[in-house]
């Protein structure tokens, strides 16, 4: 199950350099995952200050 970027965002970036398989990109206000890419490690969920990444 991928992980999926809530609302919840602060488009920090933090996620995004932690990600192992650059799966993560800047969106329109705020961080998308592509599920397709994804390989559910949940380092981005590691390193949000605001628990935005989550499995969906």
């Amino acid at each position: 199950m991928a992980y999926k970027i809530t609302d919840a965002c602060i488009s920090c970036g933090a996620c995004e350099s932690e990600c192992p398989v650059s799966c993560i990109k800047a969106g329109d206000g705020l961080y998308v995952i592509d599920e397709n890419e994804c390989i559910e490690c949940g380092a981005c969920a590691g390193v949000c200050p605001v628990d935005a990444p989550k499995p969906q």
